[in-house]
């Protein structure tokens, strides 16, 4: 009996490792549901393992040594519904999918921000998370559009966060920029910066540029685009991911997202923190960075959903703003260009005595030269102000051995609350009410500082620092030697200046931009049939922004004075001949004069913006047709208050105001499907655009621009998408034109006698137009060629 059990239990070991090896074969195809078409590049995979196939061009295919057992088997396709199937393999099994055509859904957030379908028609451009992860790195969010058409973003000068975007040649002031469905762009000039997003890449979710006047249905005109960005979405799985990037020139980067997953099947949570440090590649460009994100998704009950969004992203960094002749960079590269021209290789100066003269060549300093900093001595141990989120009172510079002339600093949170709620199968509401408030500015100089020449020579009593070879640095140590001084007579690039005891003749400044923002996008949406759907809704926002200079540095003195600000002038009675007359208090005001850290200087102005519009959209699809229209009505106001300037009447601060100034928009689309693979489609439109700030009101002086014309858009474009669904080879193709009547520029000059103004000039017209082609191959899910 125990030889019988002995020998079954070596029978039972020698067949173990016999069955691990035994392998099986899966083979099948995978077709088209409807069609019953073959689905050649389908991607078949065996769950939990490595082993895979492609199908072939009759939508067969074979999966060999395969372990025994069971197994689940996927098939899946661009363009259509996975399925899967569960296989017990013993030998050969054979799997046959046939896969549904997906269909193309937004989430509610998309439908919100105004995303659209490929049925829409206009040209359009979607980038997912998985492109971003692969093409954008740590660069800024624009940087990524780079490979689609017309589209042209760059980094400028390399600091963080400087870059910008220009779409079919339209800057970002005509180009609507959205994220989670909110404009980001400012309120008065519709500029967008950049830092203020940084890191914002991380959490998002995919970006959608429209190109033209777009089909987003707010009453934000949008001339040369849309790009609308979706941050990513509460996760309804638990869990988290930690990065940690290193890169060059002391770069590194640390990500943490966590996610709660659904709670009670209602309540999902998600958030994500990124710290950034950089030493940067051109000199002086370092990065001192924070961001963060949250979004929370409830199910209230079966009609309300609400979602919460809160994102901001403080920061500080050197900036690289000063363009350089190519000489700069290399005298002899620059030389060898068939283009260039050597005399940009020599300074031309006219001399007092009125004999001109030619100065030296540019000296080389390299690519990685940035004018906006200097070396500064350790031992200068002198106290910087900024406010961001809080005050920054007698702080430390950044750098212990060099000054930045120009540093960024910004924080710019945005909260937003979402609620949908649906009335019925036909109709439902979607509103944001959001909030966005900014603290921050940019560096520079102010009065007289310091500088050489590329021969080291100093803008002194006898020279000046341009009539030398480029090109010229600042010299930091020599400014504050000059600001430390007793009082004496002093020469800064020939000009002679006259200082009191602790007085600083030349120091370094703060641009402060200080706002909020409240705004409500509200829309409803009504289906009228299957085939008629429509859209209602409103965008009103309010903003007040500050803007102000302010000491940030003395660079060696006690106090700068500064004149410009009548509230400083302080008056006094005296009496003479027995009447009673108003003079200037001098040792009074001289003293009002003096600003510290921190004090106002240069300028200080408080703006306030209100918006309202309101607008309509159809949206009609029936069989092949699909075709839009939008009507967007939109009003602004604008207010001005100088609080350096009095007013004469008033004695308060000038105020001036320009209000109810009102645009339109109107825009369509018709698109129509030829056949499976061939879809031609065409749009117009026509935009009359209100005014930004500036050819409202003058920032200079409260001049109130009357009866102000708006800028006009016309635009037309014509195009056709080639490809099914499930074809591997689609390709886009489009023309358009868009002509822009009365642009408007404000231009300032000077006077004989020195004094500046203004222009305001109106009535020029420009012309937009262009082909744009797309073209992606992708035989397989492994791999694709776009073009």
């Amino acid at each position: 009996m125990n030889r019988n059990v002995h020998l079954l239990s070596f029978l039972m070991v020698l067949a173990l490792p016999l069955a691990l090896f035994a392998q099986g074969t899966i083979s099948g195809t995978v077709t088209d549901a409807s069609t019953g078409d073959p689905l050649a590049g389908a991607n078949v995979v065996v769950e939990g393992t490595s082993l895979g196939a492609a199908a072939n061009t009759d939508g067969s295919f074979t999966i060999e040594n395969v372990p025994m057992g069971a197994f689940t088997v996927t098939a899946s396709m661009i363009g259509y519904a996975s399925a899967s199937q569960a296989v017990n393999v013993r030998g050969t099994v054979t799997v046959n999918f046939a896969l549904e055509v997906s269909a193309y859904q937004l989430s509610t957030l998309e439908v919100l921000a105004g995303r659209v379908t490929p049925e829409a028609p206009v040209a359009f451009t979607d980038v997912k998370k998985e492109e971003m992860q692969l093409r954008l790195g740590s660069r800024d969010i624009p940087l990524v559009l780079n490979t689609t058409p017309s589209v042209y973003a760059t980094a400028q000068g390399g600091g963080a966060g400087d870059a910008r975007v220009n779409v079919r040649g339209f800057n970002q002031r005509n180009v609507a920029i959205m994220i989670n469905g909110v404009p980001v762009n400012d309120m008065e000039n519709a500029w967008v910066y950049w830092s203020n997003w940084d890191g914002v890449g991380d959490a998002t979710s995919s970006i959608q540029v429209q190109r033209g006047l777009s089909a987003v249905n707010l009453a934000t005109p949008s001339v040369g685009g849309t790009m609308n960005i979706i941050t990513d979405p509460a996760a309804k799985e638990l869990g988290g991911m930690f990065k940690q990037e290193i890169g060059e020139w002391g770069f590194k980067k640390t990500t943490l997202s966590l996610h709660s997953g659904l709670i009670s099947n209602k309540l999902a949570v998600s958030g994500t923190v990124v710290r950034k440090t950089a030493d940067g590649f051109y000199g002086g460009t370092w990065t001192d960075a924070w961001a963060y994100y949250f979004g929370a998704s409830i199910q209230l009950t079966k009609k309300d959903k609400f979602e919460f969004f809160a994102l901001g992203a403080p920061q500080r960094h050197g900036q690289n703003l000063y363009k350089q002749n190519i000489g700069t960079m290399n005298r002899a590269f620059a030389e060898n260009l068939p283009d260039y021209d050597p005399a940009a290789l020599y300074t031309m100066v006219i001399e007092d005595n009125g004999d001109t003269t030619y100065y030296g060549k540019f000296k080389d300093q390299g690519r990685d030269f940035n004018q906006n900093w200097a070396p500064v001595s350790p031992l200068y141990n002198g106290k910087q102000y900024w406010e961001m989120y809080t005050k920054k009172e007698n702080a430390d510079r950044h750098e212990t051995d060099i000054l930045n002339e120009r540093e960024n600093f910004f924080h710019k949170p945005q909260v937003n609350l979402n609620w949908y709620h649906t009335f019925n199968d036909k109709m439902n509401l979607s509103s944001i009410l959001y909030w966005s408030g900014g603290k921050g500015g940019g560096t520079g100089t102010y009065g007289k500082v310091y500088r050489r020449d590329a021969n080291g020579k100093l803008g002194d009593d006898d020279w000046k620092f341009y009539y030398g070879p480029s090109p010229w640095v600042y010299d930091w140590n020599q400014t504050i030697a000059m600001n430390s001084a007793l009082g004496d007579t002093f020469y800064v690039d020939k000009s002679k200046l006259v200082k009191e005891d602790g007085q600083s003749l030349g120091i370094l400044r703060n641009s402060v931009n200080q706002q909020w923002t409240v705004g409500l996008i509200s829309k409803i949406n009504y289906d009228v049939s299957e085939n008629l759907k429509t859209t209602f809704g409103i965008d009103w926002r309010t903003a007040e922004i500050g803007h102000w200079r302010e000491v940030r540095d003395l660079l060696g003195g006690e106090y700068y004075v500064f004149t410009g600000n009548d509230f400083d002038i302080v008056y006094k009675d005296t009496t003479i001949n027995d009447t009673l007359y108003q003079i200037v208090d001098e040792a009074a005001t001289k003293e009002n004069q003096k600003k510290q850290l921190g004090d106002r200087i240069a300028y200080y102005n408080v703006n306030t913006v209100d918006w309202f519009g309101f607008y309509g959209q159809a949206n009609y699809r029936n069989g092949p047709l699909s075709a839009y229209g939008t009507f967007g009505f939109s009003t602004i106001s604008y207010t001005y208050t100088d609080h350096f300037v009095k007013d004469e009447e008033t004695g308060k601060p000038l105020y001036s105001e320009n209000k109810n100034i009102s645009g339109t928009q109107f825009k369509g689309g018709i698109q129509y499907q030829l056949s499976e693979d061939l879809a031609v489609y065409g749009n117009f439109g026509n935009i009359s655009k209100v005014p930004i700030f500036d050819f409202a009101i003058s920032d200079y002086d409260g001049t109130v621009y009357l009866n102000p014309e708006n800028e006009q858009f016309k635009s037309e474009e014509y195009g056709f998408n080639l490809g099914a669904p499930a074809s591997p080879f689609k390709a886009k193709f489009n023309y358009y034109n868009t002509t822009w009547l009365n642009r408007s520029r404000v231009r300032g000059y000077t006077n004989e006698d020195g004094s500046e103004g203004f222009i305001y000039l109106k009535g020029m017209d420009a012309s937009h137009s262009g082909y744009e082609v797309e073209i992606a191959f992708q035989p397989s899910s492994f791999y694709r060629v776009d073009f």
